[in-house]
Parts: structure tokens; sequence; C-alpha cells
């Protein structure tokens, strides 16, 4: 089921995309994207149930209440009804109906394939209880099979050999494919998957906190090893396509060719029933969750009401366009990412520094400010002589990570002033 929810639609897209762009650079690319793509992910999910907490809310409080609130609620649209919702309905069609139709049919088929679709979404995300059994149970080894299938041809038959990486690609491929990992949103995801993960353990009759962790670790090491094997023969495969093809725009177009190629008129279906049952997974579960914390959040909605409204959000801004979403998120996902990752740490290490929420306050108060001049490179409001000075003077910037050593700093900090001020407390009393 865990692997099921994680695999949607930019767990397809972007190895394939990541494959055609890396080339020779192939394999440290593919490592920085396993980085992001599947160890945060799995830390996460394993992150959630080691601290004991039963939401995402209660652990993010640690640092503070408001903190708590915010990054919560931020989190929840990013991978819910701004961004990762529309993209799984977004990417179902561009793949699995748009390349069979015509210019002037696309608004109309978008809008009828989006109602359709989230309208299948709907229906399952109004039985949440059963959604263990349905994805885990029925879809997987469906959608398994069928990624199965177009990895083993395109390995037995490759269509060229590797070309020279792009430019972006072509130094610094390892921390790019770190990068890349960021669009999946399964890193953000994990948080919300997680308590999927839990409550199905509980249901089990899992009572104890080791139990709870025990199972947590083998169900997200268990996905983790079938999503590292896909990514890997995905972008492997989608390698070798340049020659064949060119280089196209994203990975959906790699794919709707790869299928094409092998199999045909035939392997346009295989295709779109094959992304448009990995979304459906997908979006089943981010449905189900989002609608599950803000009516927990707000109570006066029901949460069947929730999810019919957003499902009909959804439906709406999945008609976009799949470049047009993926370029509106980026800013947002490097300011949060750095966030959810120095929270995942903060919680293993919890215990080292008994818990002192200014240790949380200090890492994640500097992370933030970094994160935040990285994001705004990607938007119009870009400050050029800010991001010139960090460039300049904080380690890893220009490659993305120039939040780590002030996460650091921002933690030892947080811990000094909280001795500080207990010593000093226990000399005045």
């Amino acid at each position: 089921m865990l692997f099921a929810l994680f695999f949607g639609a930019g767990n397809l897209i972007f190895p394939t995309m990541l494959g055609q762009s890396a080339g020779t650079n192939f394999w440290p690319a593919n490592i920085g994207f396993l980085i992001t793509g599947v160890g945060l992910p799995t830390l996460g999910v394993i992150a959630l149930g080691f601290s004991g907490k039963d939401d995402l809310q209660s652990l993010a409080s640690r640092v503070h209440p408001v903190f708590g609130l915010v990054f919560t609620t931020v989190l929840y649209l990013a991978i819910g009804p701004l961004f990762a919702i529309p993209r799984t309905g977004n990417v179902s069609f561009e793949i699995g109906v748009k390349p069979f139709l015509s210019a002037d049919e696309y608004t109309l088929a978008a809008a009828i394939f989006s109602i359709i679709f989230f309208g299948i979404t709907c229906f399952f995300s109004l039985n949440p209880a059963r959604i263990v059994d349905i994805v885990g149970k029925v879809l997987t080894p469906i959608k398994l099979t069928f990624i199965s299938i177009l990895v083993i041809v395109g390995l037995l038959y490759p269509l060229g050999g590797f070309q020279q990486p792009l430019e972006k690609y072509s130094t610094h491929a390892l921390f790019n494919g770190f990068q890349e990992g960021y669009l999946t949103m399964d890193a953000l995801a994990a948080f919300v998957f997680g308590i999927i993960v839990i409550n199905a353990i509980r249901s089990r009759g899992a009572t104890s906190r080791r139990q709870i962790v025990t199972v947590c670790v083998k169900a997200a090491c268990i996905a983790a090893v079938i999503l590292s094997v896909i990514y890997v023969a995905l972008s492997y495969i989608s390698a070798s396509t340049v020659t064949a093809f060119g280089y196209l725009e994203n990975g959906g177009q790699i794919l709707a060719r790869m299928s094409s190629y092998y199999f045909g008129t035939s392997g346009g279906i295989f295709l779109g029933l094959m992304i448009t049952i990995a979304c459906l997974t997908t979006s089943i579960g981010l449905i189900t969750s989002c609608a599950s914390y803000f009516h927990k959040l707000l109570p006066r909605f029901s949460y069947k009401k929730l999810v019919v409204g957003l499902c009909i959000f959804s439906a709406v801004i999945a008609n976009i366009g799949l470049n047009e979403l993926i370029t509106i998120s980026v800013p947002v996902l490097t300011i949060i990412y750095p966030l959810a990752i120095v929270l995942m740490f903060l919680t293993f290490c919890h215990s080292l520094f008994k818990g002192e929420r200014l240790v949380y306050q200090g890492s994640m108060l500097l992370v933030f400010i970094i994160s935040l001049a990285d994001g705004l490179k990607a938007t119009p409001f870009h400050l050029a002589a800010l991001d010139e000075f960090l460039g300049s003077y904080l380690p890893m910037y220009t490659i993305g990570l120039g939040w780590v050593l002030p996460a650091i700093i921002g933690a030892l900090g947080g811990y000094v002033i909280s001795r500080v001020r207990k010593d000093s407390s226990l000399v005045n009393s």
C-alpha cells in the first residue's frame, strides 16, 4: 500500500526525464535522485512512527504551535489541491488521452477526463476504511505488472547508447539529481502517508510504540526497494532514447514515445492504463489524507463535503497544464523541502538534546531564511544581490544545499542557549 501511495504521477515522469537529461552522468544523477526521492520519504514514514505522534501538526509543534499549524497547512496544500492532486489528473490526461486527440479537441476532452478521473477518486475516497485493501491488494499488482512489462522490453531492446548530459547535469550531477527528487513531493507526502500506515498498523492489533516503529520500518524499506528499482530502471531505459527521439520536453512525452515505439497503438493504451492507475492510487491517498486533516482543522465542514470539494477544485486546477504546474510548484518546494528534511533529522535526534524547543527553533529559523532566498530564484522576486552574496560566502548554496550548515549552526546555537538559560536559573534559585 505504501509503495502504491507514493508511486504516482511524478514518480513516473521525473526519473524518466532525469535519465534523458543526465546521459553519461546517469549514475551520480540517479544517486542524488534516490536520496530525496526514496531515502527521505522512507525516513519520513519512520520518523513519524518513531516520534510517537499521531499527526504531522503535533510533530511540527515541537518547533512552536503556530509553526506546527502553518507548516502542516502549507504542506497539505502543496501535496494536496494546489499541486500534487491536480498533477495526478493532469499527467493521466496528457499521457493517456492527449496523444490520441487533435489540438482542437484538447480543452473539452481535458475537462471531461478531469470529471471522470476525480469522480472515481471521489468515490473511493468517500470510503476511506477500504483504502488499504483497494490500493494494496488490487491496484498495486495491476500497476506493477504494467510497469514491469515496459521496463523489461526497454532493457532487452535499448534504443541507443547514452549521450552527453545536458548542461544542467554536466557538472554537479549528483546535487542536481538531489534537487530533482524534490519534485516528486514524496518526502512531504511521507508525513501524510505515514499516518495512514500507522493507523493501518494499529487497526491490525499493534499497540506499543516499538511494534508500530518495527512495522513502519519494514513497510518503508519494502516500499523503498521497489521504488529504487523502478526509478533506476525507468531512468536507464529513457537514457537510451535520445538517439531515437531527441531531447523531449518532459518525462510524459518520453514514456509515450517509448510505448508507441515498442508496442505501436496498443502501447499508447498500455501506457495510459499504467499512468492512470498509478495516479489514481496517489490521488485517492492524498484526497483522503487532506480531507481528514482539514476536517480536523475545520470541524464544521464534514469529511464527505471536503472530499467532494477537494475533488472539484483539483479537477479545475488539473487543466492548467503539466509544464505550467511543475513550474509553479518549484519555488514552493524549494522553500519547504529543507524544513521537512531538517524536521525529520531533529525528530530522530530528539532524545539527544532532550527535546529542547530552542534547538528546533534555531535550526528551522536559519533554514527557512536560506531556503526562502533559494526559492525566490525561480520567481520574479529574485534578489540577485542577496543570491550573489550567499553564493560567495555560504558553502553549497550554489548547488541548492546552502541550508545544511545553517541548520547545524542553528541547532547547536539553540542547544547552547537553552543550556545557559537552565544553568542561570539554577544559579539564581
